[in-house]
């Protein structure tokens, strides 16, 4: 597929210049309620336990911890600033806590076949504390001979000695938080890291077996331009991680405090981040990355690439995924989960969290019991964003609805996103075109119907 911007026009950039969705769920976590309590959070790990209704999903699990050392200004992140490193011996404590509920609801050994800490800043752990913490994920869960074991890292807080220890603990695959290369960028955003320390470090992953080292990078970003974000990506390409994440910055400052340290003057303009987009996509593909799709890239033998090919790629809470659905528990300040039709969030701020688990209560806050219309419709949008393409038959057969008359509304809107050559329509299904992926939340949103308004579209980041 080729992914050139040809004919992107300077009408195209000023239409589709608005606010929309990630899509890392649907509904989307801002549609969550308080009238979800930690109770229902209960009764859908019972369920799920009992095997109500379906049998019950392959389980991942995601660990959240929230401290970083120092303050990066583009983030929005549920992040804890500070150097006291025995405020992780607290946390510690209460992630123990949070454990020893969900095995009392589902009971002990459930297999992980996916686990991921994130953050924060995982690695501001030391390593006695991570052993710690897998000791006690070992200790109440069965993780999977096989399975994918991530951690994200921070470049500055690991050298090759702690790659060693992570390796011991049984992490195969690694994260590295780069965004970019060019120094007045990283001066821009409060983050200083040369070149030369990643290359090192990826370098001594791979000597140690790491299975897969992702890479993520951010366009948008001050300071930033088309043609410095060439030369990180020329320095990407020969790194050659076996996954790329290349993400759009969103710049949000009233919503994310730390983003107010960033002058918009300094921020690209919309056409200059297509241009990067543009020029990542030709760059990476001539260096022979798969486009996974919106923001993944991968090698070819890499198991997200695979899935893509296979038609096994999921999108959940992490981006995407090489199952193609599973259930996630979310451990932590601010994690959300899903059990089945069920999503839950827990507790953003430090006080709260503790405080739930000091009443011996799940710190659930939040969440949202997903109606059959909902599902229905994340069917669609998973579909678009993940294959590029919707069968009708598809969704027809496992949902038991005529696709032309219950989205006979959207599929009227989206003719004009067929006359502007961003997706094609006929009697069997949608397919996203080459041009069409530069928008693709865009034709997402047509099926989204929590989208009514403006005023709902603001808090999200631009498409482009």
């Amino acid at each position: 597929m080729n992914f050139a911007a040809d004919g992107i026009t300077d009408e195209m950039l000023r239409k589709f210049d608005i606010s929309g969705p990630r899509y890392t769920s649907f509904p989307t976590a801002d549609r969550f309620v308080e009238a979800f309590t930690a109770d229902d959070y209960a009764q859908a790990l019972a369920q799920r336990r009992r095997g109500v209704a379906t049998r019950p999903l392959p389980l991942s699990l995601y660990v959240h911890i929230p401290f970083c050392e120092s303050l990066c200004y583009y983030c929005a992140c549920n992040k804890i600033i500070t150097k006291h490193h025995d405020r992780a011996t607290s946390y510690l404590r209460y992630l123990g806590r949070e454990v020893d509920l969900h095995t009392e609801h589902m009971g002990m050994g459930q297999t992980i076949s996916q686990l991921h800490l994130g953050g924060g800043t995982p690695t501001f752990l030391s390593d006695d504390e991570l052993r710690e913490l897998m000791d006690m994920l070992r200790r109440s869960f069965t993780l999977a001979p096989g399975g994918e074991y991530s951690i994200e890292i921070d470049p500055r807080t690991v050298d090759s000695s702690r790659l060693d220890t992570l390796a011991q603990l049984g992490f195969n695959r690694l994260s590295f938080g780069v965004q970019d290369f060019d120094p007045a960028v990283q001066k821009a955003v409060h983050r200083i890291q040369p070149s030369e320390q990643v290359f090192a470090l990826v370098e001594a992953a791979r000597a140690r077996g790491f299975e897969s080292i992702n890479v993520d990078l951010i366009y948008g970003l001050p300071r930033q331009s088309p043609e410095s974000f060439d030369r990180t990506l020329a320095q990407i390409n020969q790194l050659r991680p076996d996954r790329i994440a290349l993400y759009a910055y969103a710049h949000l400052p009233q919503r994310f405090k730390p983003q107010r340290r960033i002058a918009a003057h300094d921020l690209p303009s919309g056409a200059a981040k297509v241009s990067m987009l543009s020029r990542s996509l030709a760059s990476l593909g001539q260096a022979g990355y798969v486009y996974v799709g919106m923001d993944h890239f991968a090698l070819p033998d890499d198991a997200l690439a695979i899935a893509k090919r296979q038609g096994r790629l999921h999108r959940n809470f992490q981006g995407y995924s090489t199952q193609p659905d599973c259930d996630l528990i979310g451990l932590g300040v601010s994690s959300i989960a899903r059990i089945g039709a069920v999503y839950s969030q827990n507790a953003k701020t430090m006080e709260e969290y503790c405080d739930h688990l000091d009443q011996g209560r799940f710190p659930v806050v939040r969440g949202l019991a997903m109606s059959r219309d909902d599902l229905v419709r994340r069917a669609v949008i998973m579909a678009l964003l993940c294959q590029g393409q919707v069968q009708f038959e598809s969704i027809e057969l496992g949902y038991l609805v005529e696709f032309h008359t219950y989205f006979a509304k959207e599929l009227e809107d989206l003719k004009a996103l067929v006359e502007q050559g961003l997706v094609t329509l006929d009697a069997t299904g949608i397919q996203v075109t080459a041009q069409g992926w530069f928008f693709v939340r865009a034709v997402a949103m047509v099926f989204d119907r929590y989208l009514q308004t403006d005023r709902t579209r603001a808090q999200f980041s631009k498409i482009i």
